[in-house]
């Protein structure tokens, strides 16, 4: 999971880093849920830019047809959130998400906060860099691969108006 901006209003990247940024520059932000082995989009929601990765990320997993299974849920440290670990346990996924460095152990016993839990355990005992190599963290990179290729199709978005800035 992760997400990405497209530009919807203002100039290019190039006049912005030789005159500077302009006030009107808008951007939408897009979501996307990507199957790591196939590399295919299987989530995606477009929203403005004020909108957090960790707030989609439950309607994300929403769009997964519950019939198929989900392994692993790999996002950065902004989807380190109680919600997002109780979403990826309801699909009865593992979330590969890094904690943040000051990370403490979560009270409760829900199914997230005790998978979240193990997850610190294991970041404690192994260090963050074993963690990664470990758990395949690494294959969220993928996710930027995927990106690259999204915005390849143009890094704009022409119509103004939210409702019609469907990808």
């Amino acid at each position: 999971m992760d997400s990405t901006g497209i530009k919807m209003l203002g100039e290019g990247e190039w006049k912005t880093k030789k005159h500077g940024a302009e006030y009107r520059r808008q951007w939408r932000k897009v979501h996307l849920g990507i199957d790591a082995k196939t590399l295919q989009i299987r989530a995606m929601e477009v929203t403005d830019k004020r909108q957090g990765d960790a707030q989609m990320l439950p309607s994300l997993l929403a769009q997964i047809p519950v019939d198929e299974p989900i392994a692993c849920v790999s996002g950065d440290g902004a989807f380190d959130t109680k919600a997002c670990h109780e979403a990826i346990a309801a699909r009865g996924a593992i979330g590969c998400i890094p904690m943040r460095k000051n990370a403490r152990r979560w009270k409760g016993s829900s199914p997230g906060v005790l998978a979240r839990n193990e997850i610190l355990r294991a970041t404690k005992r192994l260090g963050r860099a074993i963690w990664k190599r470990w758990s395949g963290y690494h294959r969220r990179s993928l996710v930027e691969t995927k990106m690259h290729c999204f915005k390849l199709l143009g890094e704009r978005v022409t119509a103004r108006r939210f409702g019609r800035a469907k990808l």
